[in-house]
């Protein structure tokens, strides 16, 4: 999802010599945000349930949703509003999304308790984190990353998510046959994505370039917004190739 860029103090993961280690660099910015009482109500009453506390162990998926099947997990859904209808589209697969603001949080909360949604759970933390130390290596069906943050400056730029330690990171929690879709409606953005994601050794390209917009991802509200002013829309979809592939 986009957010408003607001630029906040530049850090780096590296440690300063003798002095204690800098926080890693976000590719986000957690502020306020106003919460309608019906946001405020779904947090206190369906969070208990469908938001899954942060821990340092992998999570065990079949426990978390009382079933074994496809899991895809989706880094930074907004409102909810494309969450909620993929999830509805398809019962037979089990969803985790991950975003960092309670607004948004409380929105797909309403939206899973209008929908009767038993395939979704929530997590309201660093999506990095949340791979590296919940999701279990080869394990995802998918990975959704649908109009991220662009950071359009370009001291900003090392603040975008889609990043080679990122890229392995995710390619390394999908099974084999796995898939990464990316969507961006900034072009410098897509055409960054191309390249990292074209150079991952443990992905492959499903199209000669960018790829056609999958028939089940709904269009979002940041993408209708950008198609108002005029944006193009670039998808992009990577897989894992399974085990046995040439």
């Amino acid at each position: 999802m986009h957010d408003t860029p607001v630029p906040p103090p530049d850090a780096d993961p590296a440690t300063d010599a003798g002095g204690p280690p800098r926080r890693p660099v976000r590719s986000f910015v957690l502020r306020g945000g106003r919460m309608g009482t019906g946001q405020q109500r779904a947090l206190a009453e369906l969070g208990p349930r469908y938001v899954l506390p942060y821990q340092a162990t992998p999570l065990a998926l079949p426990q978390v949703f009382g079933r074994a099947g496809p899991c895809i997990l989706e880094i930074g859904f907004g409102m909810g509003d494309a969450t909620a209808q993929v999830a509805t589209a398809m019962p037979d697969h089990d969803f985790i999304g991950v975003e960092v603001h309670e607004a948004g949080v409380g929105a797909l909360l309403k939206r899973i308790g209008e929908g009767g949604l038993t395939n979704l759970r929530i997590l309201r933390h660093d999506a990095v984190e949340v791979l590296r130390d919940m999701v279990p290596p080869d394990t995802l069906t998918g990975v959704h990353l649908w109009f991220p943050d662009p950071w359009h400056k370009k001291r900003h730029h090392k603040r975008r998510i889609v990043q080679p330690a990122f890229v392995e990171l995710v390619a390394s929690r999908l099974a084999p046959g796995g898939y990464l879709h990316c969507a961006t409606d900034w072009q410098p953005y897509a055409e960054q994505m191309l390249e990292v994601l074209a150079a991952s050794p443990a992905l492959r390209n499903t199209a000669s370039g960018y790829a056609p917009k999958p028939a089940w991802r709904p269009q979002t509200k940041f993408e209708t917004r950008g198609l108002k002013l005029g944006h193009g829309v670039w998808d992009l979809l990577f897989t894992r190739p399974p085990a046995d592939a040439t």
